[in-house]
C-alpha cells in the first residue's frame, strides 16, 4: 500500500467514457493512427492558451515521445484507479477490479500516512511499468467525500476554494496533469467514485478549478450518481 511504509519508518525511528462500464471495461487495443491523426487535428493554441514558443516545442517534442513509446496495435491505453485506504473494502477492490481488465492499474495508498508526492512516485512507477512512456488516458479516484468535496488524504479535503490557496494540493493536481496524455484524440477523463461530488453548486466550481489547475492538458471529470455509492 502505497505510504505504509512511510509508518513503518516513524515506527522505527519513534522505535520505531464517459461511462464508467466503457471505459474501464474495454480492453479494445487502440490503434496507432487514431493518436497519431490527432496531432493535427487538435489546435494547440484552443487548449494551451498563451504559452510562450518554447513550451509550444517542448509539449509537441514530449508528444512525439508519448506517441513513440504507445506506437503498436497492441497498445491498450492505461486506466490508473487510485483507492484509499479509507473506501470500505478498500484492500480487495485492486484483486477484484483486474480480473477482467488488464489494462485497469489499482493503486491502493494509505490515507492516513501516505503524502501526494509518494501517490504521484507510485503512479509514474506503474505507468513505466505498464509500458515505459505511456501516460493517463482515463482516471478514476476512489474516495470518500461528498457534495463539494473530496477527501483525498487525512486534513488534506480538496473543497473549490482550497484547490485555488493551499499550495501542496495546487502542486498536486499540476504534477498530475503532466501525467495525463498528450495523444488522446479525447479529453482524458477522471471519474470520481465513492461519493457524489456533484451533490451541490460547489461541486461544479471544484470540477472548473480543477480543470483550470490542469490546463493546458484537456481534462474532463465526471461523477456519475451510479458510481457514488461505496
Amino acid at each position: 500500500m502505497v505510504g505504509s511504509r512511510r509508518v513503518k519508518a516513524q515506527t522505527f525511528a519513534e522505535r520505531r467514457e464517459r461511462s464508467f462500464s466503457r471505459s474501464w471495461s474495454d480492453p479494445t487495443p487502440i490503434k496507432a493512427d487514431s493518436f497519431h491523426d490527432s496531432r493535427e487535428s487538435h489546435d494547440l493554441q484552443d487548449s494551451c492558451g498563451t504559452l510562450d514558443g518554447d513550451f509550444d516545442l517542448n509539449w509537441e517534442a514530449e508528444k512525439e515521445l508519448e506517441a513513440m513509446a504507445c506506437d503498436g496495435e497492441d497498445f491498450i491505453p492505461p486506466k490508473i484507479m487510485l483507492i484509499s485506504s479509507k473506501v470500505p473494502k478498500a484492500e480487495y477492490v485492486p484483486t477484484i477490479i483486474r480480473r477482467d481488465d488488464p489494462s485497469i492499474i489499482p493503486i491502493l495508498y494509505d490515507h492516513e500516512h501516505a503524502t501526494f508526492d509518494d501517490i504521484l512516485e507510485e503512479i509514474e512507477k506503474k505507468l513505466n511499468i505498464y509500458r515505459k512512456g505511456c501516460k493517463i488516458w482515463k482516471m478514476l479516484i476512489f474516495c470518500q467525500g461528498g457534495p463539494g468535496h473530496l477527501y483525498l488524504l487525512k486534513n488534506k479535503v480538496a473543497t473549490f476554494a482550497k484547490v485555488e490557496k493551499e499550495e501542496d494540493m495546487i502542486l498536486f493536481w499540476k504534477r498530475l496533469s503532466r501525467l495525463m496524455s498528450k495523444i488522446n484524440p479525447e479529453p482524458n477523463i477522471i471519474h470520481i467514485m465513492g461519493c457524489y461530488v456533484l451533490g451541490n453548486p460547489n461541486g461544479e466550481k471544484l470540477f472548473q478549478n480543477l480543470k483550470n489547475l490542469m490546463n493546458p492538458y484537456r481534462v474532463a471529470f465526471e461523477s456519475p450518481l451510479e458510481l457514488s455509492a461505496q
